[in-house]
């Protein structure tokens, strides 16, 4: 006598093995999208190409405003994509393993609002460059679906995040440093906007029980 029931269960819930899965393919096309910004940063100094000038966000200016969408893949230098890169991984796997089209549409999302935040109030004689507006914005995310979810496995990645990067939340407000805090802050206003717009309906949260399984006899 056998029972088969249905292989590797559900992707979005905790402990089992397709959330596992899940998680690790996120995981491994997060890690290949940093050596992407690397290459990019590379190839800005090796080359002299000022990037950052010619594709980056200039406030208020209608020629800096296709930096909106490339913005996020320049940085400043090399250190600037380092501290990024850790958190954008980390938060962005997370966010990546509930599924590749909420994924793909929330950072569109994400770059959309936190673009034109920054473009429409940001100082006009700034260039605005980096993914942390995304990061900002994958974390708004998380937090937002712990709530309309009812997502208690977002809300403890949310916590370890806090728990590493907690300082780092102070960027939304306004300081005296060369950091975009509009940036951060629409970033993450958009990934709260992402998070319900593509929410898991009820439906999805709550699948009917399956039927009988079946049996086989020897």
């Amino acid at each position: 006598m056998s029972w088969r029931g249905p292989a590797g269960g559900d992707p979005h819930r905790f402990g089992t093995e397709a959330f596992y899965a899940s998680l690790g393919r996120a995981f491994v096309a997060m890690c290949a999208v940093v050596p992407v910004l690397f290459l990019i940063e590379a190839l800005d100094v090796g080359l002299h190409a000022n990037l950052d000038v010619a594709a980056g966000i200039i406030p208020h200016r209608i020629q800096g405003l296709d930096g909106v969408f490339f913005s996020p893949f320049l940085h400043a230098n090399f250190n600037h994509l380092y501290s990024n890169s850790v958190p954008l991984i980390l938060l962005g796997t997370f966010v990546l393993a509930a599924g590749t089209r909420r994924f793909l549409w929330s950072t569109l999302v994400i770059i959309l609002v936190s673009g034109l935040g920054v473009w429409f109030t940001g100082s006009p004689n700034s260039v605005v460059v980096g993914a942390s507006g995304v990061i900002f914005g994958y974390l708004g995310i998380l937090l937002t679906r712990g709530i309309v979810e009812r997502s208690w496995w977002n809300f403890a990645v949310v916590l370890l995040v806090g728990l590493l990067y907690g300082w780092q939340l102070l960027g939304i407000l306004p300081t005296d440093e060369r950091i975009s805090w509009q940036g951060h802050l629409f970033g993450l206003l958009g990934g709260i906007v992402a998070a319900v717009l593509f929410r898991r309906r009820r439906a999805e949260l709550h699948p009917p029980l399956p039927s009988e399984p079946p049996l086989t006899l020897p």
